[in-house]
């Protein structure tokens, strides 16, 4: 923010920061946070003896007792939402949760819950926005416990919103259970995951079943109930929605726009896995045309099943990942028994971080560079860890993103159609792609330097769900079409770039305009992915014909007008009349 900015909201940057000596820290679970904090009363706080740097942001008045408060720094995960003092709190329950509700309605103030801030939307905050009268609520310190009920019929897991999938997977496979369908980032908490309709990169390969159990759409569809704050009438307070009940569909997949206590989740049995990488196929082979011959994306889905494409900018090689079901070791595979097997692209290596730095310096020409070198770093990784080949437990083939892994920029969405297009929809886009990035570097420009992200998974299908149910989560994007029946995947198109590269902005406004005019029609549908970027204008997030026309629109095609994206709005408008739970980019999108 601004400097200005930071002295009229409080302590001042350097002040901050300089006083908490380094502001990130990575724990000993692989997750991130703040860490340096200044209580309230404190010296340097509102009402301490003194203050480091400049002014302090107001105490909250009469704030509840018995519920730590401090001042602290937020940073999402790109470092492009960076706030150097915010009150933050850490309710030790439930209980406590409701109090802060009421107190946040009584008193003006907004209270947004904190996961592990793996995001980039500012659906928490709002980059320069005032935070005078926010409290940003840590779920994960206290309100992450996690119990299987390994036994239920589903067998079920109970955790509470700052529970991570690391932790909650882990629960699981100790009683033999599992989810099909995670996540690269186990450090997600639950409610943050639930809030976006987080998902991972599988699908059944052709004639595998789906086992009961499990599901290939979002971690959004896995939940038989859950618990939230909200308006009663007169006051806020918990309450428990199950699956059957038409009001739990909208806060399945949320945005934040309100607060769960309590999520409870359908598990599997618990599955072995194997993950083949492939770096020696051409991109013009891997992503052919629908029906292509050669080893394509498409033929390597029909047998195998998930698939993820990495490919790195000015490359001809992606890095291919293959998943597949395998109860039993094969020949040439190597065990594993821990998540987290490619080190090679969790801790960087100098030259790589040297030319991220020269790119940041102003030297955006050496794009090819970089790209060439993140090959080559993963070629070289994958050999030396013996990671092209590994096989185990579902969650430890599944995971591979850690804190430290490097931070960029990322625009793209979903492309919702039938899975038989996977091919065509994969043929289309890259060579677009391709054709723009060659005609910027024609003219001296680079603006997008890093790579493409490919992946598919299934739809949020009803036939998943193995309680009553009263349907799909609303808004996720992974919602199937009444009208569309035959469509049943979820084409991820993602590119990713350093934050602060000239033009960066621009090309992904040009990339979402071509996907939404392309995909189109009666073969395809485009939604955001909800934790990326999207809705491009001179920023992201801020165009705002798609903001509030294209982007609920696609919530309201196909669909019946009781069950869109207007009645999720006025659902959360009714849970939540008082805007407790929201802020002045949730305003624009969910007014």
């Amino acid at each position: 923010m601004p400097e200005s900015n930071d002295k009229r909201l409080g302590l001042s940057r350097r002040g901050f920061l300089a006083a908490g000596a380094g502001a990130l820290a990575a724990t000993a679970a692989g997750a991130w946070t703040p860490v340096y904090a200044i209580p309230l009363g404190s010296s340097g706080s509102a009402g301490g003896s003194g203050s480091l740097g400049g002014p302090t942001l107001p105490a909250p008045p009469s704030f509840p007792d018995g519920i730590e408060l401090a001042q602290q720094a937020y940073q999402n995960w790109s470092k492009e939402i960076m706030l150097d003092s915010v009150w933050t709190c850490h309710p030790k329950s439930p209980d406590d949760v409701v109090r802060l509700a009421n107190w946040a309605h009584a008193n003006g103030y907004k209270i947004r819950p904190r996961g592990a801030m793996h995001g980039w939307t500012p659906l928490t905050v709002v980059n320069g926005a005032p935070v005078d009268k926010v409290i940003l609520v840590d779920t994960m310190k206290h309100l992450n416990g996690v119990s299987v009920n390994a036994g239920g019929a589903p067998a079920t897991v109970t955790a509470g919103p700052g529970a991570t999938l690391d932790a909650i997977t882990t629960a699981l496979q100790a009683q033999g259970l599992g989810f099909a369908n995670l996540p690269a980032p186990g450090v997600l908490s639950i409610a943050g995951s639930l809030a976006v309709d987080a998902h991972g990169a599988a699908l059944p390969a052709n004639g595998q079943a789906t086992t009961p159990g499990h599901t290939y759409g979002s971690l959004s569809n896995l939940v038989t109930s859950l618990t939230a704050v909200v308006w009663d009438g007169s006051k806020y307070a918990e309450k428990t929605y199950s699956r059957n009940d038409p009001q739990i569909k909208p806060l399945l997949t949320n945005l934040g726009r309100t607060f769960l206590t309590s999520v409870t989740l359908q598990a599997g049995p618990n599955f072995r896995m194997r993950c083949q990488s492939y770096t020696d196929i051409k991109w013009t082979e891997m992503f052919g045309a629908k029906g292509a011959p050669g080893r394509t994306f498409e033929s390597y889905v029909a047998s195998n099943g998930g698939v993820e494409a990495i490919w790195y900018p000015f490359t001809e090689k992606p890095w291919l990942k293959v998943w597949s079901v395998a109860p039993t070791k094969p020949a040439g595979s190597r065990e594993v028994t821990g998540p987290y097997n490619y080190p090679f692209s969790d801790n960087l290596p100098e030259a790589v971080t040297d030319l991220l730095g020269q790119m940041n310096s102003g030297l955006p020409g050496i794009a090819p560079a970089f790209g060439n070198i993140m090959y080559t770093t993963t070629v070289a990784g994958l050999a030396a860890t013996g990671a092209n080949d590994i096989w185990g437990w579902s969650k430890d083939i599944q995971f591979y993103i850690k804190a430290t892994t490097l931070r960029l920029t990322e625009g793209g969405g979903a492309v919702i159609t039938n899975r038989a297009n996977i091919g065509q929809v994969i043929h289309d886009f890259t060579h677009w792609f391709n054709e723009r990035i060659e005609f910027y570097k024609a003219k001296g420009q680079y603006p997008l330097n890093g790579p493409v992200e490919i992946r598919c998974c299934g739809l949020d299908q009803a036939a998943d769900v193995k309680v009553p149910s009263a349907g799909a989560p609303t808004i996720s994007a992974m919602r199937p079409r009444p009208d569309h029946p035959e469509w049943d995947t979820a084409i991820w198109l993602n590119v990713l770039g350093v934050p602060g590269t000239p033009g960066m902005f621009e090309f992904y406004r040009e990339m979402e305009q071509w996907m939404r005019s392309h995909y189109t029609g009666n073969d395809y549908t485009f939604r955001p992915e909800w934790s990326k970027g999207w809705a491009f204008g001179a920023d992201p997030y801020t165009d705002g014909g798609i903001i509030s026309g294209a982007l609920p629109q696609s919530y309201r095609d196909g669909v019946p007008a009781s069950d869109n994206w207007d009645s999720a709005r006025a659902a959360f408008n009714t849970l939540d009349p008082h805007r407790i739970y929201s802020n002045s980019f949730m305003d624009q999108l969910l007014p």
